[in-house]
């Protein structure tokens, strides 16, 4: 989930000019459906109340989250997995947490890849991200659900793409005090906080730290290699939140 790093706020420079950005508001409208839809949400009463909810609940992410442990098992249905467990989220917490960065990250960056090339963006990294968690914990038979691998992605890309764009974050631990830096040293701080999670991590559930550092390196690299060539544009302003964590279902968390 995203909003699980210090609870950061975040605002930033918007850069470009202002045009049309329906992938990032599709997906987030996608995602937001699909959760009230499902038995996660808790809105439903066809799926109980109750223990009732919770085995619901557990048989929805299996069904529709990444396994690793099935996902390798030579299943063909499996792999369609890591895809489908971008649009499923564990909790409203979860769910809101990740749209907000989301919303804050993706339309300066679909601004600047354009709406196509950023749709293909965020699915192909999403997906690449679940598989390497995946990769990394073949035996694991938890659940992994959520957008924080492709959302990471594109915090990856924004970093490359608007080095310079200010971030005022809010830090609990300095009493919510706003400090101002660029991207170029709020993400990779961020990035950092995620590696040293990852390597304090246990097996089970939780939050799937791996995923988002799998994501953030190949939304960098992407940029890089795509707009390297290509001058930045200068940022204006704009508010934004503070970055993504995964969550698994009843398991890890993406």
């Amino acid at each position: 989930m995203i909003g699980n790093w210090s609870g950061t706020v975040v605002r930033a420079g918007r850069a470009l000019r202002g045009r049309s950005t329906p992938v990032t508001y599709g997906l987030i409208a996608l995602c937001c459906l699909v959760f009230v839809i499902g038995p996660a949400s808790g809105l439903d009463p066809a799926y109980g109340t109750g223990d009732e909810l919770l085995v619901a609940q557990r048989t929805y992410f299996r069904r529709w989250g990444v396994v690793p442990a099935d996902l390798f098992d030579g299943a063909p249905a499996e792999a369609l997995t890591p895809a489908t467990a971008l649009f499923i989220h564990g909790s409203w917490l979860h769910l809101l947490g990740n749209m907000l960065f989301f919303y804050v990250f993706g339309l300066m960056t679909e601004e600047r890849m354009g709406h196509l090339e950023f749709a293909l963006f965020y699915l192909g990294c999403g997906y690449l991200a679940l598989l390497g968690y995946a990769a990394a914990n073949a035996t694991s038979q938890q659940s992994l659900v959520g957008a924080s691998g492709a959302i990471s992605a594109v915090l990856g890309a924004f970093l490359y793409l608007f080095p310079r764009a200010r971030v005022t974050s809010l830090f609990p631990f300095l009493f919510f005090l706003p400090l101002r830096f660029p991207a170029w040293v709020v993400l990779p701080f961020w990035f950092a906080l995620q590696w040293l999670a990852a390597g304090r991590s246990s097996p089970g559930p939780g939050v799937a730290y791996l995923a988002h550092l799998v994501g953030f390196c190949l939304g960098f690299l992407y940029a890089w290699a795509r707009f390297r060539s290509r001058p930045a544009a200068a940022p204006e302003r704009r508010v934004l939140p503070g970055p993504p964590v995964e969550r698994p279902g009843r398991g890890d968390r993406e």
